[in-house]
């Protein structure tokens, strides 16, 4: 049987090269996304500036289970603790802060960290030329001593901590890793310790064993004696003391991962299921004829599974590499875009393979089993009468499958609008639903094909004549095969219909929240580390402007009795929020808003109890506790929800330390062209700060919100392209088929135009369905979706996009069918007949 299963992939290629190719993308895509989970759960960044230590101890990167979003520095008393542990041969601190170097009033390597003398040997870095720094003296790495043009002995300018400072080149040292590592400056440790404000806190800890201390056993040593003051760090994990914050962006790929993942597990088992079901339909006159020579029952089924196994374990071996690089593309989405640092290290071991080739080969033996069940069983002389034309297709299992995909996919629906808060996790709940309904509707597609069908048959005949004449007979009768072309078709449309309105909604809703959330003109921008005390003053005594505010953003996290969720945190200047930011039915002061206070929307005083003159618990994104005194209430926004914090008070718990943004409001009636001349003179005394109007300011918060835009339609474009492939094969593989038909055809009197147009009329019925079905399938999407984020059943977006998807997707039905068909009929008639049908 299996000489046989071998034989007949030979000489069956064009269903078998189909069912491959669903298997072969299948697996990649599951894999690929398999490869996202891995990454996602490791987390892990290979060293670079702690290259030159095994074991890192850094400080506590989350607060109840939640990641933290900024640095928390650990206490010194910790360093004492790590050089007490018996094998530690040496412990080294670290220490990070913003310094740049400015030449001509420009930064000069923007982004670069100062930190101690001492720390230089955890990269490695050892003196190139000079001596280690003292009091008022600095010592530049190679590549910022290059780019600045520093000398041993000179001096050189430097924004510190967003103050200006003049210190002495001592040195200049350079990096031994071979590596290219964020540029570094180095201070004697007690000047940094200074410059930093860091109370005597570090970083991290770099360790180094005694001789003969295996490092697994000092890491656990370690970790006993810190407990739980800080975490420590080996291997690959490394690298994540140098990315405060890092861990945050945990939850966001792993969330990805899982939600497109289950996404592409579906569509994967649907698309290889119907190719392969399709398949075996089309070869029923073939089963007939071997059950009507004596071969059994069981040995239909064994070649039927023989071939399926033989075709999974290629596909399967083959897609490893494509899901490698598959996986990497889809990473380099989320790293380009923001998503996740770049020095995580994409992961795919064998899990993520394990678990695409499982999905894969499951659909294709589950098919196999299903659709060769009644090929196996049918009685011979029943079977071969049985295998001219297929009508029968509905079954209990068939129909309880379809109940099943359906009721869950409403049932999440459902989830959405009742259940699910406007959040991160929102599409988590909307989007699979069109996925589960779409297959539940395609599950019943011969059905409701047929009933359609019907339902337009007069309209269709009275403006297409005989060549709607003969693809209604066709589609009457050939329900099932029709059926088997519309599915996938439903996928397509349902999927990315759902998928593109859910973002598009998000956008519209985000843009115009933040739109009217802010209102400042301008906002000064810093790239050196943030802006020091004064320069709000400078700007708010600018000639026609209303008001200045520094800005700064963190998440933190409240916990007052019920919430324990994070929570946006904005720190401002109470002496210019309400100009340049929308805060609606103020209750008390905001001009109290200074020390340890805070004000919040009127909702969010609700949620966790308190009033004007309580004090609300809170932990800082650093996981600093505090307790601010709310002074005001404002209206809520549900789009933007935040706490409002003194910006001196919210500062020093971010990981800049510093407010990086100034948001600027002009008086009604001010020139702006003066108003932008004198934003330019307090830009050029500020190195590394940049100008943006309000215009650019929408923008760059749109260029915010797309970076999930760009991970998510990077994904559901492999998707989309997944199912736009089953589509191909779908269409190719049963036109194809119908070769001898159409030769039948053409032999009793039809001309190549009047096929060409019964299939042109069969494509249109083709797209009708399927637009209808693809569209109310992905209306359990959209509609909760928009009822949460816009409090409307008709997403935000252009109607362009519904119209390119059903452009699209009319693209493939008549490319896949009436392109293979003009092909076949450049063959003789009396050749094609003779094919069987």
């Amino acid at each position: 049987m299996w000489l046989l299963a071998l034989r007949t992939l030979k000489f069956r290629k064009t269903g078998f090269i189909a069912t491959f190719v669903a298997m072969f993308l299948g697996a990649a895509i599951v894999m690929a996304c398999g490869g996202l989970m891995e990454t996602g759960v490791r987390m892990a960044a290979p060293p670079q500036r702690l290259a030159g230590v095994p074991i890192v101890v850094t400080g506590q990167q989350t607060y109840d289970s939640t990641a933290l979003t900024e640095r928390n520095r650990i206490d010194p008393g910790v360093l004492d603790t790590v050089k007490a542990v018996p094998g530690v041969g040496s412990a080294i601190p670290d220490l990070s802060f913003p310094a740049t170097v400015v030449v001509g009033g420009k930064a000069v390597d923007a982004g670069s960290q100062g930190h101690t003398w001492t720390s230089a040997g955890l990269t490695p870095y050892t003196l190139a030329q000079g001596a280690a720094p003292g009091s008022g003296q600095v010592v530049l790495d190679s590549k910022l001593a290059a780019d600045s043009g520093a000398a041993v002995g000179s001096s050189v300018q430097l924004t510190v901590h967003g103050a200006p400072r003049t210190f002495t080149v001592s040195g200049v040292a350079q990096q031994n890793t071979g590596g290219t590592i964020q540029p570094s400056l180095f201070f004697s440790d007690s000047q940094a310790q200074q410059l930093a404000g860091s109370d005597g806190k570090f970083d991290s800890i770099g360790v180094l064993p005694a001789p003969g201390v295996p490092v697994a056993t000092l890491k656990q040593a370690v970790s006993s004696a810190v407990g739980g003051k800080a975490m420590v760090l080996t291997g690959e994990r490394r690298g994540l003391a140098d990315l405060p914050g890092t861990l945050s962006s945990q939850q966001t790929v792993t969330i990805l991962a899982a939600v497109f993942g289950s996404w592409a597990v579906l569509i994967v088992m649907f698309g290889v299921a119907s190719t392969l079901g399709l398949s075996l339909q089309q070869r029923a006159h073939e089963m007939a004829l071997l059950r009507a020579i004596g071969t059994t029952s069981r040995q239909v089924r064994r070649m039927i599974l023989g071939e399926t196994a033989v075709l999974s374990v290629l596909a399967t071996a083959l897609a490893i590499a494509p899901g490698f690089v598959i996986g990497k593309l889809l990473y380099g989405q989320l790293t380009g875009n923001g998503v996740v640092s770049k020095q995580i290290a994409f992961h795919q071991g064998w899990i993520p393979i394990t678990a695409g080739a499982f999905a894969a080969i499951a659909a294709a033996v589950g098919a196999a089993l299903f659709a060769g069940r009644k090929a196996a069983r049918t009685k011979p002389v029943a079977a071969l009468a049985e295998s001219t034309l297929q009508t029968k297709w509905l079954t209990t299992t068939r129909l309880l499958l379809a109940l099943f995909f359906m009721v869950n996919g409403v049932m999440l629906s459902v989830i959405t609008v009742t259940v699910m808060t406007d959040g991160p996790t929102l599409a988590s709940t909307a989007g699979p639903a069109s996925v589960l309904f779409a297959i539940g509707l395609a599950l019943l597609a011969p059905g409701i094909t047929k009933a359609i069908v019907v339902a337009v048959s007069w309209p269709v005949r009275a403006l297409s004549g005989l060549s709607g004449y003969m693809a209604l007979r066709n589609a009457t009768t050939n329900n099932v095969r029709m059926a088997g072309a519309v599915a996938p078709i439903v996928l397509l449309i349902g999927v990315a219909t759902g998928t593109l309105y859910m973002q598009s909604t998000e956008d519209h809703v985000s843009a115009k929240s933040y739109s009217s959330n802010v209102l400042a003109d301008y906002v000064l921008d810093s790239s050196t580390g943030g802006f020091a005390p004064g320069v709000v003053g400078s700007v708010r005594s600018i000639p026609g402007v209303a008001g200045a505010s520094e800005l700064v953003s963190s998440v933190g996290f409240v916990d007052a009795a019920g919430s324990g969720n994070t929570m946006d945190l904005r720190g401002v200047s109470a002496d210019g929020v309400q100009q340049t930011i929308a805060l609606d039915s103020l209750t008390g002061s905001i001009g109290d808003l200074r020390g340890n206070t805070v004000a919040l929307s009127d909702k969010q005083a609700k949620n966790f109890g308190v009033h004007i003159g309580d004090n609300l618990k809170i932990h800082f994104g650093d996981g600093t506790a505090a307790d601010p005194r709310v002074v005001a209430t404002y209206a809520d926004n549900p789009q933007e929800e935040y706490l409002l914090l003194p910006s001196d008070v919210l500062a020093p718990h971010t990981t800049a330390g510093l407010p990086t943004k100034i948001l600027v409001r002009a008086d009604a009636n001010a020139d702006l062209g003066r108003i932008q001349s004198h934003l330019d003179s307090v830009a050029a005394a500020v190195p590394g700060t940049a100008i943006a109007d309000r215009s650019t300011l929408t923008s760059s918060n749109n260029q915010i919100q797309q970076i999930l835009v760009a991970s998510n339609y990077t994904i559901v474009a492999m998707i989309v392209g997944y199912a736009a492939i089953t589509v191909i094969n779908t269409l190719v593989a049963v036109t194809r088929k119908r070769q001898g038909e159409f030769g039948l055809q053409r032999l009793t009197g039809a001309t190549k135009a009047q096929v060409l147009g019964m299939l042109s009329v069969e494509g249109v019925l083709v797209a009708v369905i399927a637009t209808v079905l693809g569209t109310i399938a992905s209306a359990t999407t959209i509609v909760p979706y928009s009822l949460v984020k816009a409090h409307s059943v008709l997403p935000q977006g252009s109607i362009g996009i519904y119209l390119a998807i059903v452009g699209g997707a009319l693209v493939l039905i008549f490319g896949a069918t009436l392109l293979p068909s003009w092909r076949g009929m450049r063959t003789p008639p009396i050749e094609t007949a003779r094919s069987p049908a």
